[in-house]
């Protein structure tokens, strides 16, 4: 702060004149956003933080003190630019928890973290959906605004985990995960966003199966050059090696034009990881109908050249980064 703390003094024609430092246009941004503090034990604002979103004007910040808070937390898209950040930047300390299915709520209504709105920020919270069974999607969280940033989050989750979705067509959403933690067993990173999941660790859980699920589905539109791309990141997971698939080609209700597309690069892979099979076919269509690739992966999981585990070049690699994959036509750069 200004040692003459909100205000600065400015002589005009002879005479102190003190200026808010708004009016000089050295105010934080952020200090004049609006904050709204979420508590479950009642020192905050409000206790739950649906009710904090809904006060929220656009741009808001909601501070949330360490709790479990149960029920599902929509953010419309008529919210756009607010943040979500817990306040001891510990993500265990905060928990956002559901355990509905889409079976019974449809696969909006099942996650835990409805999030339309563009520009927002979420960080240093849990996001989990305990439903467990196979038996249907039961989304941590749903992305459905362009911009999104998730730094230092946990996703939890069992079937469907965290999707990516910018509706039918070419449309399209993006999304930024840094330094956070994703959990789940069956399609638990999907859909058709640009979305980049950048220095994460990944666990597969273990079903006791030989098929121990998969990764990724995306389901990216032909038109769209960039999909899904895990980087930096770690994949590992206590299930029997090689059971576990990098992801299968998901054609979203059958459209012929959802050409999936996912990049895993620089990461270390575990040896849960397939060697033939890596990549799945789903619904009657082939994986190779989709754009899958690795670049310059190690760990016991890596390709060793015997599987089909298409890798791409260095040359094709420099037009697979985050930026790329994020820049859009307005250079959006959020990576860290």
């Amino acid at each position: 702060m200004h040692p003459l703390g909100k205000s600065r003094t400015r002589v005009v024609a002879g005479v102190l004149a003190v200026l808010p430092l708004t009016a000089l246009g050295l105010t934080d941004p952020a200090s004049a956003a609006t904050t709204i503090t979420v508590a479950s034990d009642g020192s905050g604002n409000y206790t739950t933080i649906q009710a904090a979103i809904a006060a929220a004007p656009s741009g808001a910040y909601i501070n949330i003190k360490p709790g479990t808070y149960r029920g599902q937390v929509s953010i419309p898209a008529s919210k756009p630019s607010i943040t979500l950040q817990g306040t001891t930047g510990t993500s265990t300390d905060v928990v956002i928890t559901g355990n509905t299915p889409a079976s019974t709520a449809g696969t909006a209504g099942s996650a835990t973290v409805l999030n339309m709105a563009k520009n927002t920020t979420v960080k240093g919270v849990t996001i989990a959906n305990t439903y467990d069974r196979h038996d249907s999607q039961a989304l941590a969280l749903y992305a459905g605004g362009d911009r999104q940033v998730y730094r230092n989050v946990r996703l939890l989750g069992y079937q469907d985990t965290f999707l990516s979705w910018g509706g039918t067509g070419s449309s399209q959403v993006r999304q930024y995960v840094y330094k956070s933690y994703i959990e789940g067993a069956v399609d638990f990173i999907y859909g058709n966003g640009a979305l980049v999941i950048d220095s994460t660790t990944i666990r597969s859980l273990d079903r006791a199966s030989s098929n121990n699920g998969y990764i990724t589905a995306a389901a990216t539109n032909s038109s769209n050059r960039y999909g899904i791309l895990i980087t930096r990141s770690t994949l590992l997971s206590s299930a029997a090696a090689r059971s576990v698939a990098l992801g299968r080609c998901w054609h979203a209700g059958g459209a012929a034009d959802a050409i999936g597309q996912v990049l895993v690069r620089d990461s270390t892979l575990g040896a849960h990881i397939r060697q033939a099979g890596a990549w799945q076919d789903m619904g009657g269509f082939s994986w190779k109908t989709c754009r899958f690739s690795e670049y310059n992966n190690t760990g016991s999981g890596a390709s060793t050249g015997t599987g089909d585990r298409p890798q791409i070049s260095s040359a094709t690699a420099a037009n697979y980064t985050s930026q790329k994959y994020l820049a859009g036509s307005d250079g959006w750069n959020p990576v860290q």
